[in-house]
């Protein structure tokens, strides 16, 4: 049987459905405008008199806000459909953004910012209503080319986040005789036009109704055989569960945090910080377009271990970096190897359960990234509020390790593309 052409090629974008093509783009849109809000926000929250400490916690209370609806939009998702969550979801972006350029009272900017996660840079994610965009796309594309559409959506957040990053340094710049905070409103301005562009394309959208849960013929061994299926798929979410947050923890303990360590270490600032973060998010754009193709060769797995593995012996070095500029070096090529699985984890959590249980996956993957992800940067701050400028490098490194052995240790049995014989080697079997 043939292979289906790749996503970024032509004929593989149009052989996409609609609703797979439309999320995609919306995904890619909205990751534009948090590129731009990952940057300038906390400048924003700065200006107007915000101390470090509270900015801290506002972006740790958007995480947990975050964790707390995904796991009841996943579930409603499943049993509602998904597409009235991401409307929901873009329309109170829009009010929210807007009544923060019309009336920017303390209140309004804390309640949007902890809902739709303003400042933490989600690659494009809608945020609580993520699990539901999850399901849908993974409903919208075949279980084959899952591996390389998601690493496709994947790449695209990237290079979005790449785009809004150098976007960032432009917008405070387009009212120069605005005073103070109005010098961001472009930037809001950025965020509400997309929101609105979003809804559009999601509300001209058909979702196709889900897949039913299988009806065995009428013998009494069916609710048994569901019974088994929901079992396998509950042990197997708990172990992905477990694997994510040790993987969370060791992320969350070191990223948040890279800018004021890179300043306190070699006292570097946004000038130089901003194009290594661009640079970054581009080259993992098109590593993670790779990865995709890889997947379908090595299985899932593998694809995510292997350049993860890679990933802790950079992370463990940066910290002894001479100059910002290795480090910097290392911090683009670590990031490079270790984003560039996303999509592939992505469709590997989509592809431990059926479609109609995709919702519950997907919130549960979430709650599991999200809770230690916030709790990180605490722990982080912490041990460089101790005086150490490498420890959290190197509990970062034996986390994210542990990750590296518990992921196929766990998971191996449910890679769902398993790696392909050596086709050499099937010719001279033949």
């Amino acid at each position: 049987m043939s292979r289906a052409p790749s996503p970024y090629t032509r004929a593989g974008w149009t052989s996409l459905s609609r609703p797979a093509r439309q999320l995609i783009a919306a995904r890619f849109l909205r990751s534009v405008a948090q590129g731009a809000m990952a940057v300038d926000f906390t400048l924003y929250l700065k200006l107007r008199g915000w101390s470090a400490p509270d900015v801290g916690l506002l972006l740790m209370a958007g995480g947990l806000a975050g964790a707390a609806l995904s796991l009841m939009v996943g579930v409603t998702s499943d049993r509602v459909g998904r597409r009235v969550f991401l409307l929901i979801y873009e329309l109170g972006l829009a009010l929210g953004t807007g009544l923060i350029i019309l009336w920017p009272s303390a209140w309004i900017l804390v309640l949007t910012a902890a809902l739709f996660g303003f400042g933490r840079g989600a690659n494009g994610a809608s945020g609580p209503f993520a699990p539901a965009e999850q399901a849908w796309l993974a409903q919208s594309v075949s279980d084959d080319r899952r591996p390389s559409v998601f690493s496709f959506n994947a790449g695209l957040q990237f290079w979005g986040m790449g785009f809004g990053s150098i976007l960032a340094a432009v917008l405070p710049h387009l009212l120069p005789g605005a005073g103070a905070t109005r010098i961001y409103l472009p930037l809001f301005l950025l965020n509400l036009v997309v929101a609105l562009v979003n809804l559009g394309q999601i509300w001209s959208i058909h979702e196709a109704p889900r897949t039913p849960a299988r009806q065995a013929s009428p013998d009494v061994s069916a609710p048994q055989n569901e019974q088994v299926q929901t079992k396998r798929e509950n042990r197997a979410l708990a172990l992905l569960a477990v694997v994510n947050m040790v993987n969370s923890l060791g992320v969350g303990l070191v990223a948040p945090l890279l800018p004021y360590w890179f300043n306190l270490k070699f006292g570097v600032g946004p000038t130089l910080i901003g194009p290594v973060y661009a640079l970054t998010f581009f080259l993992t754009g098109l590593s993670s377009l790779v990865v995709g193709r890889v997947a379908e060769q090595v299985g899932l797995v593998k694809s995510i271990v292997l350049p993860r593995l890679a990933g802790v012996l950079m992370l463990i070095l940066i910290p002894f970096m001479p100059s910002f500029g290795w480090a910097a070096v290392l911090y683009v090529a670590r990031s490079i190897v270790n984003r560039s699985s996303m999509g592939a984890r992505q469709a590997f959590s989509m592809g431990l359960v059926r479609d109609q249980r995709r919702g519950f996956a997907s919130s549960l993957n979430a709650i599991s990234w999200s809770i230690p992800a916030a709790l990180g940067p605490a722990l982080g701050g912490w041990l460089i509020g101790m005086g150490s400028l490498v420890w959290p490098f190197i509990a970062a490194s034996a986390l994210q390790l542990g990750y590296v052995i518990l992921f196929p240790v766990l998971m191996g049995r449910y890679d769902t593309i398993p790696q392909k014989p050596d086709r050499r080697a099937s010719r001279q079997n033949a």
